[in-house]
Parts: C-alpha cells; sequence; structure tokens
C-alpha cells in the first residue's frame, strides 16, 4: 500500500507519495555473498579467453570510422561518427582490465575522454585517434599485463601531452558532448 506524507512547509504544502518497491521486493536487498564475488573473481582470472581478437574488432572498427572520416571531409556527421569511435572505445575500455590488459584500459579512457571533449574531426584529430589505437595495438601484440610499468607512464604521458596539445590549438573544437 501507497505511503502518503504530508509535509507544511511555510505558505506552500509538500506530499510526498511513497510507493510499494515490487521489483525490490521480489530481490531483496543487500549485495551479493563475499562467496559468489570470490567464484566470479576466479573464473574471470582462470578463462582462458584470448582477449586480442576481440579488441582487435574494436580496433578495426575504430579504423573503419577514422578512414571515413578522412575521406568525407566537410560532408561528415562529426557528432555521429565520433559516437561510433567513442562507442568502440568504450568496449576496449571496459573489457581491457578484465581479460588482463589495464593498461588498454588505461590508454582507451583517455581516448574516451578526448572523444568526449571534441566536436570536429581534422587531421591533427586523426593523427592523435590513430596514436592511441598504435599504442593499444603494441599493448596487446607485446602481451603488456599490468600498467606497462615505466613504459606505460612514458606511454600515457605523451598521449596526454598530444591531447592536451591539440586542444591547445584547437580551443574551438573543445566542448563537453555530456552536458
Amino acid at each position: 500500500m501507497p505511503r502518503k506524507v504530508e509535509v507544511k512547509n511555510g505558505p506552500e504544502n509538500v506530499q510526498f507519495i511513497e510507493v510499494e518497491n515490487t521489483l525490490k521486493d521480489k530481490v531483496g536487498t543487500g549485495g551479493l555473498s563475499e562467496d559468489i564475488l570470490n567464484k566470479a573473481q576466479a573464473l574471470i582470472e582462470n578463462t582462458a579467453i584470448d582477449f586480442k581478437p576481440m579488441a582487435e574488432i574494436y580496433l578495426q572498427a575504430l579504423q573503419n570510422a577514422l578512414e571515413l572520416s578522412r575521406t568525407m571531409g566537410d560532408d561528415l556527421d562529426h557528432e555521429g561518427l565520433i559516437k561510433r569511435m567513442l562507442n568502440a572505445t568504450m568496449q576496449l575500455k571496459a573489457n581491457g582490465g578484465m581479460f588482463g590488459f589495464p593498461l588498454v584500459t588505461r590508454i582507451s579512457e583517455k581516448l574516451v575522454n578526448f572523444f568526449e571533449v571534441i566536436h570536429h574531426m581534422n587531421a591533427d584529430s586523426h593523427e592523435i585517434i590513430q596514436a592511441f589505437m598504435t599504442t593499444i595495438r603494441i599493448v596487446l601484440i607485446g602481451d603488456i599485463r599490468g600498467d606497462g610499468g615505466a613504459k606505460g607512464v612514458e606511454l600515457m604521458n605523451a598521449l596526454d601531452n598530444a591531447c592536451a596539445r591539440f586542444l591547445e590549438k584547437y580551443p574551438r573544437n573543445r566542448g563537453s558532448r555530456l552536458s
């Protein structure tokens, strides 16, 4: 049964109506048990799925969109193409760490951030995106697990600097797609 609460606040009457949460009643409350979480983690760690072919599918989708951007010029739907590229990058970000490539996740996260603030693609943005894709491929081909150590930090700094230079050079191209 819905519960009705009335609160008087100055000249206004505020009325809160709490409705039954039937989904909560069906599934209960609380999180997963520690045992279930440990079993899921063990399954992930012991699964022999090779992430590289999956990652290559997403990298190829990025490459195809990048080539389209290079050839379309001014006729390009920048927003739509950036969203396509963002989707493939988000898949890399989401799956990298789960399959033992947290550096791929970190690199992809940086590329997601780049896509979220640019509005138009140009030759310089193409170079930056290509650099991100090349870096991810190097990590996968080199089977670099973990954070990549000092080389991983160096790669991340180089990508950060490239993005910063782009946004400094093209301040009008900057904005948030999230707002």
